[in-house]
């Protein structure tokens, strides 16, 4: 069993994931782990960081398939022993232009964007390493301010959430979607923003979780905007490259000190989640 060091990262043989993976294996003291859902992808970007003198390795995973989860899992208590840092990458958007009925794109984007992130979480958070630290990549719409909606901002905002209780608030929000009633509700009409949203939500309450355990690991989790990026999820419409897109993510894994459960800008300042709007520029 290696006693080096291990970074995992999701969804990462392209765009922001991508870059994020250069950075560690640029600066990072240990194993990093490039994973992706189709393996020949996954080993192509491989292939192009060995071009650069940089040996990721690979892992297949697929978020929403609990057995590749622990398949991966069971990978890295065998070689490693467990994980030193793990960013949650891995995401969907539909287009602006997707025809697929909303109904469709709430079940979808939040399986994915928030069933799935968790699913990852339950799997691995077991294995993490004392002092490891937790990224999820959110979004400037994972700030609270795009749920429209006063009550149910107060209900992801509160302090006493839990897992449960917020898994019940996304139900609700696919709910009303299927029923078309998710404007009437206050929910608005990004199902992106409410997953995003959610994980914001998630970062807190397992935060707080961590830090009741006993014995203390002194995890840290917090959920970061990398900025508008340029990447195939924007549809290449956004403001930055995808190495712009990393460095906040990478300064929370590298850099960062007594940071916990906070959302983070892309410059990478803590940001106040519940504030009347996010910060500017996106």
């Amino acid at each position: 069993m290696s006693s080096s060091k291990v970074a995992v990262v999701t969804g990462s043989n392209k765009g922001i994931g991508y870059a994020i993976v250069q950075g560690l294996c640029e600066k990072f003291d240990g194993v990093v782990y490039l994973t992706a859902r189709d393996v020949n992808r996954g080993q192509e970007a491989v292939a192009k960081l060995n071009q650069l003198g940089l040996k990721p390795s690979f892992h297949q995973l697929e978020i929403t398939d609990e057995s590749s989860i622990t398949k991966f899992r069971d990978h890295l208590v065998q070689n490693h022993g467990g994980i030193d840092i793990l960013i949650n990458n891995a995401a969907i958007a539909f287009k602006r232009t997707a025809t697929e009925p909303f109904s469709e794109q709430a079940v979808i984007t939040n399986s994915v964007n928030y069933y799935a992130t968790l699913k990852v979480c339950d799997i691995l958070f077991p294995i993490l390493k004392k002092n490891a630290k937790v990224i999820h990549v959110s979004s400037s719409e994972g700030h609270l301010s795009k749920i429209p909606s006063a009550t149910l901002r107060s209900q992801f905002n509160d302090p006493s959430l839990t897992v449960p209780k917020l898994n019940q608030l996304v139900e609700k929000f696919i709910q009303d979607a299927k029923n078309d009633k998710h404007k009437e509700a206050g929910w608005g009409t990004s199902s992106y923003a409410v997953s995003k949203v959610a994980v914001s939500a998630l970062t807190k309450i397992q935060q707080r979780n961590f830090d009741q355990e006993t014995p203390n690991r002194n995890i840290s989790v917090n959920s970061v905007h990398p900025g508008y990026i340029k990447t195939d999820m924007t549809g290449h419409t956004g403001f930055g490259t995808i190495e712009e897109g990393a460095r906040a993510p990478l300064f929370l894994a590298l850099e960062a000190e007594n940071l916990k459960g906070q959302y983070i800008w892309k410059d990478g300042t803590v940001a106040q989640w519940d504030a009347e709007k996010p910060p500017a520029p996106f």
